[in-house]
């Protein structure tokens, strides 16, 4: 716990020592310095909406989001040929880029932000994450229900066009990339740095030095999700069943943990800013979740309670867990620490989920 704190002061300190290395003439505006705070805003509004390795940071992102789109195509494209092989194929390839996209942003966001700071930039992140998820959820069935009217009838057909239109929300991530890329490549000629030069090189095997923390600290995120992203998953089943929900009620309560990280994230990353303590916070959140899948499983309450509370404390340890990284992981492993972050986590919860399936399938 002290080195924890130990390398967060130190990243602080670096933070406000930095100076903006600058030729003779006349000084910049404050939203055109890239050392500023304001300009870093900026720059943490593309990487937000990247969501709606070091090295690669930059062209790793663009392709990345290229693969998002061109995979979003593929899908909508075997929808409207009413082929289900090449909808796999394009969700394949969405995957390729979406999983290894939010690795790519993470390393974006420790790369402009230091120290406590990072708390705030993550739940921002998570904030609009969530909020696509959202709309998602909620608007994709009225999108179709216009297709439906204009088309004439369901089928494959208004399907394929709802999901191609969909695929605009994956080039406005695209060109956030672009823009995002520019704005690096700025920062680095005027500060006078090389992205990800920091004296080392970047190994596979550096894996097996990571420090004991970063080991926690996975183990934590991969159990903490599968508890949530799986139940969220086959939530509305569960709803229906043991509350006797209508499916909307059901989409409605299952969908209201997404509904309060979106404006949460940012204010508990805030908060987690200004106090400090990630590792209690941590440590409230996993706490609080545990309640809330107590009162799922045991009482009959009313569920919204329940998912309200695992939507606050989501957010909590989303905005906590996920800056911790930073503070025990050298700058130029950072992307092959994400890098093992988000799949680790990815792939329990996705085995977890196709297990809960079967066993739900072959329980009736």
């Amino acid at each position: 716990m002290a080195d924890l704190e130990e390398r967060q002061n130190l990243l602080e300190d670096e933070d406000e020592d930095r100076q903006t290395p600058r030729g003779p003439g006349r000084p910049m505006l404050p939203i055109c310095d890239p050392s500023h705070l304001l300009h870093r805003v900026v720059v943490l509004v593309f990487m937000c909406f990247l969501g709606f390795g070091e090295q690669f940071s930059r062209l790793g992102t663009i392709i990345f989001s290229l693969f998002v789109c061109v995979g979003q195509v593929i899908f909508a494209s075997g929808a409207l040929l009413n082929r289900f092989w090449l909808m796999e194929v394009g969700r394949f390839v969405f995957g390729i880029g979406g999983e290894s996209l939010a690795v790519a942003q993470n390393t974006y966001a420790v790369s402009w932000f230091k120290g406590k700071e990072l708390n705030l930039v993550f739940g921002l992140q998570l904030s609009m994450a969530r909020l696509g998820s959202t709309v998602n959820m909620n608007i994709m069935g009225w999108v179709y229900g216009k297709v439906e009217d204009l088309v004439g009838s369901p089928g494959h057909t208004t399907l394929g066009a709802s999901l191609m239109i969909a695929a605009v929300t994956c080039l406005f991530s695209l060109s956030c990339a672009l823009v995002l890329a520019f704005l690096d490549k700025r920062a680095e000629r005027i500060l006078q740095k090389e992205q990800g030069n920091t004296g080392e090189v970047i190994k596979l095997t550096d894996v097996k030095d990571f420090p004991f923390p970063l080991w926690l600290i996975f183990i934590i995120c991969v159990c903490y999700y599968v508890a949530v992203f799986p139940f969220i998953g086959l939530g509305q089943v569960f709803f229906i069943e043991k509350f006797n929900f209508s499916p909307a009620e059901a989409r409605a309560v299952n969908s209201i943990v997404y509904i309060i990280s979106a404006p949460a994230s940012p204010v508990l990353g805030f908060i987690v800013d200004k106090t400090g303590r990630n590792v209690i916070w941590v440590i409230i959140a996993v706490v609080a979740t545990l309640c809330a899948h107590m009162m799922l499983a045991f009482t009959f309450w009313n569920p919204w309670i329940a998912m309200s509370l695992l939507g606050v404390s989501y957010s909590l340890l989303a905005c906590a867990l996920w800056p911790m990284v930073a503070f025990v992981v050298p700058e130029h492993q950072l992307g092959t620490a994400y890098g093992l972050y988000v799949p680790s986590s990815m792939l329990l919860c996705l085995t977890l989920c196709i297990f809960c399936s079967i066993r739900q399938s072959t329980s009736r």
